[in-house]
């Protein structure tokens, strides 16, 4: 399939009812990932914005809810006013120690990763979840780690990673280079 036909064919899979019931056969929870050429992501990000402009919630009987991970470590940042203190780790000591850093004040290897909590908390009930800015999150946040992290606890609606790079049922690979690691509970969402 063509890539804009793949795009074509998201808001179809999206608005059936299977999906949105987000159980699968065996009764498992339905994570979704949408992998594509790294080069295509400018196209990726304007479709995602005309779906979410086509979603009429009490229409559809459901809303797309885009969580931009880059964006959510920016607000994050600002929000406990770490912004300058990251300039200066990156100016002083690196930006491995500044991702470092940054990882640690998320807490994203602890239960209180303050990325799921904050999807968590802001998901209504009838949602559809599109977690974006992977490749621009990376290093500091790993999408698998979103991924086995929120899959405990989110299960009452489907989520749909926008994935820049490739996926084939078990490995990801960020931008086609990078091994972010194995990602086995997904389906591919189209």
């Amino acid at each position: 399939m063509e890539f804009q036909e793949q795009l074509d064919s998201i808001w179809e899979k999206i608005s059936d009812a299977e999906f949105l019931a987000n159980r699968g056969v065996a009764n498992e929870v339905r994570y979704y990932i949408f992998d594509y050429d790294p080069r295509n992501e400018l196209i990726v990000r304007e479709h995602i914005k005309s779906l979410k402009k086509k979603n009429n919630p009490d229409a559809d009987g459901f809303e797309i809810v885009e969580y931009d991970l880059y964006n959510m470590i920016v607000e994050i940042l600002e929000h406990k006013g770490y912004i300058d203190k990251c300039i200066e780790f990156e100016k002083t000591k690196g930006r491995e120690y500044m991702f470092n850093a940054v990882s640690k004040m998320l807490r994203l290897t602890s239960d209180g990763n303050l990325i799921i909590k904050k999807i968590v908390d802001k998901t209504p009930d009838d949602a559809v979840v599109f977690l974006t800015g992977v490749g621009k999150a990376f290093p500091i946040v790993r999408s698998h780690n979103i991924l086995n992290n929120l899959h405990q606890v989110l299960d009452k609606v489907p989520v749909v990673m926008f994935y820049p790079g490739t996926w084939d049922g078990q490995v990801l690979s960020l931008f086609g280079t990078i091994k972010d690691d194995n990602y086995y509970r997904a389906f591919p969402l189209i």
